[in-house]
């Protein structure tokens, strides 16, 4: 069985965050500097190559103005789609 950070659920959330970023043509650099973290532990959180914890999660989405509603919405929405 994959870890959740290859499931197609967590895939969903994670271009969420992406397409959040993209919308506003924030850098990965810009957004990891508001942040305060290194640009590569964004760049592999939305390659699918690092887990983003959720108080992370939160963290970003405050920085890209984004509801974490929305976002948690999106991937309870494609779990419960499984079920």
């Amino acid at each position: 069985m994959k870890t959740s950070v290859y499931s197609s659920h967590y895939d969903k959330l994670r271009l969420w965050l992406k397409a959040r970023r993209e919308e506003q043509s924030l850098s990965l650099r810009e957004v990891s500097e508001k942040w305060g973290r290194h640009h590569s532990i964004l760049g592999k959180i939305e390659q699918a190559r690092r887990k983003v914890e959720l108080v992370e999660f939160i963290e970003l989405c405050e920085i890209l103005n984004a509801d974490p509603h929305e976002g948690l919405s999106l991937l309870i929405t494609s779990m419960n789609d499984n079920y």
